[in-house]
């Protein structure tokens, strides 16, 4: 009989059940919608064959193990832990949902929308595939659905080039043979808990041990992460000025996209400097300005409008792992600055000096932090996300496949993600990249944010000023 197994969650990842956990309004899970062909996924007689998507999806879950696991918890903490599902029905994952023939891009919109607002069973594994059929143009759209304990950006990438092929595939594979693992019962949690408890001094020991002994640069490494703590907390310290989305969020989503050639992206950079990123940050200071003063009538002079970037820690080691390996920018955007090619220039100045000051340091060594003050930290950083925050928005850029992929013999034509909004945050923005695009997806309150199109026009606007002024158009 096979041992009873368990994974136990990093408070980073933890993190995300905490805050959703802070009211209804806070789904934790990234998403993305996927545009693929139709033709290739019909039956003869012209109707979507469901049931050969759904064996296509279980034949590849042997390569995301986690996608057979549901949530436990711990005794007396009540930490979480994943265990497989000895339940696991592929088809309460894969559903199948229609648009009114033929539906355009704002009606899938709409739909996604409503999908992204739905919270994920906890009692199942933490993911779902929405198959949505009846897009014009002969078109399935794919909206993919995972909870954030379980991917940052990166592995969400990876995750996708999991689920499809670089190459078409005509003939489903059959699922590799697997068996449950027996869940552990409370005696065997408390246990394997009372151990992990009994082994922290030890740990500690031998870190100071280490440090003791300067073993492989230890003290220089523990200096410079206390630089970069004490860094973070000078240069992170100031509070954003709050702007009409930054108010408490909803429970309902409206969601949006666009998408530009990285080509040109990398056009302007080449002519301006800095990295694609850079131009990215540039391109969101010239949309919010458009609209914030021309959309909503304000007043720019005084604000100070700071963006959350996302920044993978993830190593060569760790590539193909699910959980969040990730830190952190703090960037201020010039928004009240007319230049385009100043506003890049003031954000390439940002971007360097927080390399220099490794400030995404200093947020992962806090992280690391919660691993041993346990899941009151994160309880109180979620009640005081409601209160005030020291951003206004997350702008998250995930580079992906750079090649096309296939769903069975169905290309993937475009896919636009989907980042989670929580406490005052009534607006994200996150990017990825796939076989030569560059696609803005937008995520936003469906109350605070009701014009949420003028913001996708804004950023198309913007960037097509930076690249006139950097001589790239």
């Amino acid at each position: 009989m096979a041992e009873a197994h368990y994974d136990r969650l990093t408070q980073l990842d933890n993190s995300f059940l905490v805050y959703e956990d802070s009211g209804p309004a806070a789904a934790m899970h990234v998403a993305s919608t996927q545009v693929h062909e139709a033709g290739p996924l019909r039956r003869d007689d012209g109707s979507l064959d469901i049931e050969r998507i759904e064996e296509y999806v279980a034949s590849r879950l042997d390569r995301i193990p986690r996608y057979r696991q549901r949530l436990a918890r711990t005794p007396v903490e009540g930490h979480p832990v994943w265990v497989d599902d000895a339940d696991f029905n592929i088809r309460y994952h894969v559903r199948h949902s229609r648009l009114p023939h033929p539906g355009n891009d704002r009606q899938l919109k709409r739909m996604a929308g409503r999908i992204f607002s739905q919270h994920l069973d906890r009692e199942k594994p933490l993911w779902e595939l929405w198959v949505i059929e009846g897009l014009e143009g002969d078109r399935v759209a794919v909206v993919s659905k995972v909870h954030h304990c379980m991917v940052d950006g990166i592995s969400g990438s990876e995750l996708i080039s999991a689920l499809l092929t670089p190459e078409p595939q005509e003939k489903v594979q059959a699922p590799a043979a697997w068996e449950p693992r027996p869940a552990p019962g409370a005696l065997a949690l408390g246990l394997g808990e009372a151990e992990r408890v009994m082994r922290a001094p030890w740990k500690v020991g031998s870190a100071l041990a280490r440090l003791l002994g300067n073993e492989d640069g230890a003290r220089h490494q523990l200096a410079e992460r206390l630089r970069a703590l004490g860094r973070m907390a000078t240069d992170g310290a100031g509070i954003a000025t709050p702007v009409p989305f930054n108010r408490p969020v909803g429970p309902h989503r409206r969601l949006d996209w666009t998408t530009l050639p990285l080509e040109r992206i990398r056009a302007v950079r080449k002519a301006s400097g800095g990295t694609v990123n850079d131009v990215v940050l540039a391109t969101t200071a010239g949309a919010v300005r458009r609209y914030l003063s021309r959309d909503r009538g304000l007043d720019l002079e005084g604000i100070r409008f700071r963006v959350m970037a996302p920044v993978s820690v993830r190593v060569a080691s760790e590539r193909s792992s699910l959980g969040n390996r990730v830190s952190a920018w703090t960037v201020d955007l010039p928004i009240a600055e007319p230049d385009p090619l100043e506003r890049l220039a003031r954000i390439r100045q940002q971007t360097a000096e927080l390399k220099r000051s490794k400030q995404a340091l200093g947020a992962e060594t806090l992280t690391q932090v919660t691993e041993w003050t346990g899941s009151a930290l994160l309880s109180l950083g979620s009640r005081l996300m409601t209160l005030g925050t020291p951003f206004n928005m997350v702008v998250t850029n995930v580079p992906g496949p750079r090649h096309r992929l296939w769903l069975l013999e169905s290309p993937l034509l475009e896919i636009h993600p989907h980042v989670p909004l929580m406490g005052l945050l009534g607006l994200g923005i996150a990017l990825f990249s796939y076989d030569g695009t560059l696609s803005w997806g937008f995520s936003a309150d469906w109350d605070l944010v009701p014009d949420l199109h003028q913001m996708v026009t804004a950023t198309q606007r913007s960037f097509a000023e930076l690249a006139r002024a950097a001589g790239a158009d």
